[in-house]
């Protein structure tokens, strides 16, 4: 088997953990916690990174400092894994979904303006399978109406807009560890920013508002949570950020070989790149249109047969039951590539011939 997106580790994280074992700092408290913090912002230029329990933590802790709760509404798209639409309910605010782009698949930043009430607090948007959304637009909008951005980095960590990490141009950014991300910790997130206070704050939340005073005792001026990673953890993160340009370089060199193969192919729609972006392509995906001699699902299933992972693009959040009530706009190409869209096998370990012969099996009429 072919698998969709399994985790790289080719360097120091068995030496790293075991020096945790070795040490016993286990923990939440250590010195690589700190460490992958200060190394991770370091590389995506931000001011402040802190590290969380998972991609879903992050996010709520996100809301959290910016202090989006009841009452509130945040603009985000359907196409996307849930995890963004639930820490938006966690906080007690609505969802209000956007469409997509029917080209990059993310937010569709022209469409944002129509949804703005005088109850939206922020725009979430989710750069879905590595490609940025548009920044510029969503920023300047965010400006107009006095609205936070919370860019959902957890599958473009390597991405760049316009020369900048995505994660980086909003208020805070959020990325994930997950086994299948770029990078893994099994698993683990990180919230960026660049607003010292909001850094702050987030640290501050995130380890149940603990303050200690001079003999030692633990105080908590408000209500905290438990989100930190554990050192054990963060060591196998350090080690992974040391060959995060590497796995970058494949992913992308997996992008142009998959394209160079595919480009001809009646009824297969290709990913873009707009200009100023470099995407780092987490899931290399695919759109079957109606002129291919199979459906979605029945090319799934022929790839399955010859054994290769594929997965169908996320189905709309708006359509599953506990958001059927949310408010919307026009959802037309979202709902139409949950129908179309298919991520192909993107594991930074995969070989030209392992494309080749994905490729070749998606050419093939039967």
């Amino acid at each position: 088997m072919i698998p969709l997106c399994i985790p790289e580790v080719r360097s120091n994280e068995w030496k790293y953990i075991k020096e945790c074992l070795d040490t016993n700092w286990v923990s939440s408290v250590g010195s690589y916690v700190n460490k992958f913090e200060e190394d991770f912002a370091k590389y995506v230029d931000a001011r402040t990174a802190v590290v969380t329990m998972n991609g879903t933590a992050a996010l709520e802790l996100a809301l959290r400092t910016l202090g989006v709760g009841e009452g509130d509404e945040v603009i985000v798209s359907s196409m996307t894994f849930i995890s963004p639409v639930n820490t938006i309910k966690y906080v007690g605010a609505e969802p209000i979904f956007v469409d997509v782009c029917n080209d990059t698949w993310v937010m569709d930043a022209d469409k944002i303006e129509e949804l703005i009430t005088p109850k939206t607090k922020a725009i979430l948007p989710v750069h879905i399978y590595g490609h940025p959304a548009d920044m510029d637009k969503i920023m300047k909008i965010a400006k107009k109406y006095n609205l936070y951005v919370i860019e959902d980095s957890t599958e473009s960590l390597g991405s760049l807009y316009n020369g900048k990490a995505t994660g980086t141009i909003g208020h805070i950014g959020c990325y994930s560890f997950n086994g299948n991300k770029l990078i893994t910790t099994g698993a683990g997130g990180m919230l960026v920013t660049n607003d010292e206070k909001l850094g702050k704050k987030a640290k501050y939340l995130s380890t149940q508002t603990k303050t200690v005073l001079e003999n030692g005792a633990f105080y908590h001026e408000q209500i905290g949570y438990n989100f930190r990673m554990p050192n054990i953890v963060a060591a196998m993160g350090c080690a992974q950020l040391e060959n995060i340009d590497e796995y970058i370089e494949a992913k992308r060199n997996h992008f142009a070989l998959y394209n160079s193969l595919l480009k001809d192919v009646k009824g297969i729609t290709l990913p873009v790149e707009r200009e100023g972006i470099k995407n780092v392509n987490w899931l290399y995906s695919i759109v079957v249109e109606e002129d291919y001699y199979l459906t979605r699902d029945e090319l799934i299933a022929k790839l399955k047969k010859n054994g290769i992972e594929s997965r169908p693009f996320f189905m709309a959040v708006h359509k599953m039951p506990p958001y059927v009530k949310c408010k919307h706009g026009t959802m037309d190409i979202t709902e139409e590539l949950e129908n179309r869209g298919i991520n192909l096998p993107s594991s930074v370990g995969l070989t030209k011939d392992d494309i080749k012969k994905i490729c070749e099996i998606i050419k093939q009429e039967e």
